[in-house]
């Protein structure tokens, strides 16, 4: 058990995950759980953080297994007994692809993670953060599922045609809502945030190499709405320059 805020990240082992799993560490003394589909790398990036004197374990999470989901949940409902933040960070980007995917596919396997994978793992843990003082859930999205920017021919958002992506990223948005409206009685913080371009694979395929930033900077929002006080908004969706319209 510990007395620091215990943070959950899905996809938390590389990329914006890692770096934001640093920031929390570092900035914000949380517990960082951090959520690997692959258990060694999970591993390794807990250990780094422990050698640097921050507190930090993992779980194995993919999230296209209910048996992973729910042992992780298991695990961490055993060490601490709450989580007090999730970080629904975890997602892929299949549009790009050489060759296409299959149109079936390729909506199958995107909303398989971004979508299923993302509100079964929400579900799974939900009792946990009902055990939390200071509940928090960010859902981590990109302004392409927002349905005003995809739909005003002035804007970038509105050109770019990752079909599939736009549409998961579109039902995360109503995710965070029902999980907002789903923990109003316990007064949690339910949020989406919006990175912006930043240096992953992930997000390789749109320019992120030459435009995007680095991982720790696309972090900072994410990071400010999973420190969020029980007087911060709920409900948002944001990036650091910003509201985001839905």
């Amino acid at each position: 058990m510990t007395d620091s805020p215990i943070t959950l990240i899905s996809g938390g082992n590389a990329g914006l995950g890692l770096a934001t799993a640093k920031r929390l560490t570092k900035e914000h003394n949380h517990h960082v759980i951090i959520g690997s589909r692959n258990a060694e790398a999970g591993a390794e990036v807990a250990a780094e953080l422990q050698a640097e004197g921050h507190s930090a374990s993992t779980v194995q999470l993919d999230l296209e297994s209910d048996a992973s989901i729910a042992a992780a949940a298991k695990t961490i409902e055993e060490k601490f007994g709450r989580l007090d933040a999730l970080i629904n960070n975890a997602g892929v980007l299949l549009d790009t692809t050489d060759p296409p995917l299959p149109i079936r596919t390729l909506y199958t396997r995107t909303f398989s993670v971004n979508v299923f994978g993302t509100a079964c793992l929400t579900e799974a843990v939900e009792p946990l953060l009902r055990k939390s003082s200071n509940p928090v859930i960010v859902f981590v999205s990109s302004r392409m599922g927002s349905l005003v920017l995809s739909t005003d021919s002035s804007t970038l958002w509105y050109k770019i045609d990752y079909t599939a992506y736009d549409a998961s990223k579109a039902a995360v948005a109503m995710l965070a809502i029902n999980w907002n409206r789903r923990l109003e009685d316990i007064g949690a913080r339910v949020n989406v945030v919006c990175p912006g371009l930043v240096k992953t694979n992930l997000a390789g395929g749109v320019g992120a190499v030459q435009y995007g930033v680095e991982p720790y900077e696309g972090a900072k929002r994410v990071v400010e709405l999973a420190t969020l006080g029980k007087d911060g908004p709920t409900k948002t969706w944001s990036a650091t320059d910003g509201d985001i319209p839905w």
